[in-house]
């Protein structure tokens, strides 16, 4: 009896302890399940903050704010430069680049002394050191056997102010580089596809990521330098492209010019060939092909037309070297584009280089026009605190096509001209107008550092253009003329001066006469900042 008792009563410890347990492993389990439920809505709550913060980014970036104050779409000469001009006053910018690696290009070699003065302005002259560049000093230019050399008029600047030539690949990569080194500029490889516009105001771009991902970027102001194959440019200008010829480019190894750090011109059959130093060891060849077609390279009509056409006009201090070049095979080609800028005013966003501006290469004058021409913008943004007033800041920036006019219009007109001049041409007055120019540059002082003056880019004044090209075409009627005039010599000295004017006038129109010799009568000229 006495062990039946003692079994009840163990019995009922064992009850009472596993009801403790039980109330125990309840407790934890219900303590468990709160828990759950209050890590859920803790988790839906910050993704409700993280929404609406998106939300909220989202509508201030869709509504021209957010983390830029400008995007530039494009990283060569132009959007490199423009990019720490803007950093270093203080503008947050975002540059978007399809390919960030270095280029390879035969143009965008040539930098003008009035483009080297522009980028000490810039404050980016030491992006010509370090990279093998060479002082240019002036043009040699040949003709039938005969040369003269001009020389830059230097003679006003500090011993370091000349013309650079470079590699364009190593000259970029260095204003990418030190526009990089500024806080408050992003460089981002991409491909942009599209402005994004509302209600006729560009608000941003949209864009792909190298691995393909697709974004949207916002900013006040949106600055498109894509380059000459831009296909954002077609809402913001009227583009008129013209191809009058092509370049085939060759390098030159271990080869000396006849004159040392000069440019060197060939006044050839068809058309002009140039050469100019790229570094210590190599110089660039340019052979300039009429048209738009060129012969094959692949199948060997390029290698022969170069040896058989272009070799026996080339001086001989460099023929063994140019045959040399023509035999390894390394021939590229490129279209030579023009393009008169014809802006349609859009309120946030602008075109700059050769996506808004392009003349024939000829001269080497589209990166000094580039460096001019963010000069001219940066003048007339640093008066203004913000950008947020796209359509006040599209009516200010009316301005900068007007004030950008002196440079870019005579280095465009000079450059399209001497291109047409320096042409061969069966035509007899075309002959005396190539040998008139020839001729007009050979007499030296003020008959050659005029028009030197013009295309360096020291003197852009259009006027002085118009005046030296006509002094050229009455120079050659006069030689017609004289001694003694005939009937088939007036009638050419006729046609003479009506060919020079079928030449400029026409460019001349393009560039637009008003705002090319009386800019001040334009009215956007005296646009004042916005208040705010």
């Amino acid at each position: 009896m006495a062990a039946g008792r003692l079994r009840n009563e163990n019995s009922n410890g064992l009850c009472w302890v596993g009801g403790i347990l039980a109330s125990v492993l309840g407790v934890l389990i219900l303590y468990r399940l709160v828990a759950r439920k209050r890590r859920r809505n803790g988790r839906e709550c910050v993704k409700r903050m993280r929404t609406a913060k998106d939300e909220e980014s989202r509508s201030v970036n869709e509504n021209g704010g957010g983390d830029f104050d400008v995007i530039v779409v494009g990283a060569g000469v132009a959007g490199s430069a423009l990019a720490y001009t803007l950093g270093k006053d203080g503008r947050r910018v975002h540059v978007i680049e399809r390919d960030l690696s270095e280029p390879d290009r035969i143009v965008g070699e040539l930098l003008q002394p009035g483009g080297y003065l522009k980028l000490i302005e810039l404050g980016l002259e030491d992006c010509v050191e370090k990279i093998d560049a060479q002082q240019v000093f002036g043009y040699a230019l040949f003709k039938d056997g005969r040369n003269t050399r001009l020389s830059y008029p230097l003679e006003m600047f500090s011993s370091d102010v000349s013309g650079r030539s470079f590699h364009n690949g190593r000259f970029i990569q260095k204003m990418r580089e030190k526009a990089a080194t500024l806080p408050n500029v992003q460089l981002e490889q991409g491909t942009v596809t599209s402005l994004l516009e509302d209600n006729g105001t560009v608000k941003g771009i949209q864009y792909k990521t190298r691995t393909g991902q697709e974004l949207t970027a916002y900013a006040p102001l949106t600055v498109v330098c894509d380059g000459c194959f831009s296909n954002l440019r077609r809402s913001l200008c009227d583009p008129k492209v013209d191809v009058p010829s092509c370049f085939v480019g060759l390098v030159l190894e271990n080869c000396n010019l006849p004159y040392a750090n000069h440019g060197h011109v060939i006044l050839a059959d068809p058309s002009p060939i140039l050469f100019y130093p790229i570094s210590s060891t190599e110089v660039r060849c340019l052979v300039d092909v009429p048209g738009q077609k060129v012969p094959s390279i692949s199948n060997g009509e390029m290698a022969n037309y170069l040896k058989t056409v272009v070799a026996p006009q080339v001086p001989p201090e460099i023929l063994d070297a140019f045959v040399a070049a023509v035999d390894r095979g390394n021939m590229r080609t490129m279209p030579n584009r023009s393009m008169p800028a014809i802006p349609h005013p859009t309120p946030g966003a602008l075109l700059m280089g050769d996506a808004f501006n392009m003349r024939h290469p000829l001269t080497g004058g589209g990166m000094t026009v580039a460096l001019s021409d963010i000069v001219v913008l940066r003048d007339l943004l640093r008066p203004l605190r913000n950008l947020n007033d796209a359509p006040a800041l599209c009516r200010y920036l009316e301005s900068f096509y007007t004030l950008r006019k002196p440079v870019a219009s005579t280095i465009n007109t000079l450059a399209g001209a001497l291109h047409k001049v320096f042409c061969a041409s069966p035509d007899e007055a075309r002959k005396e107008m190539r040998q008139a120019c020839f001729d007009y540059l050979c007499l030296g002082g003020l008959f050659s550092t005029g028009p030197i003056s013009l295309l360096s880019g020291l003197n852009p004044r259009p006027l002085s253009l118009v005046l030296h090209f006509f002094a050229v075409a009455i120079y050659g009627v006069g030689r017609l003329l004289l001694p003694f005039p005939s009937p088939k010599r007036i009638w050419i000295g006729f046609r003479l001066i009506s060919g020079a004017s079928g030449i400029i006038f026409p460019i001349i129109r393009a560039e637009g006469v008003r705002q090319m010799f009386f800019p001040a009568t334009v009215p956007a000229y005296y646009r004042a900042p916005p208040v705010k």
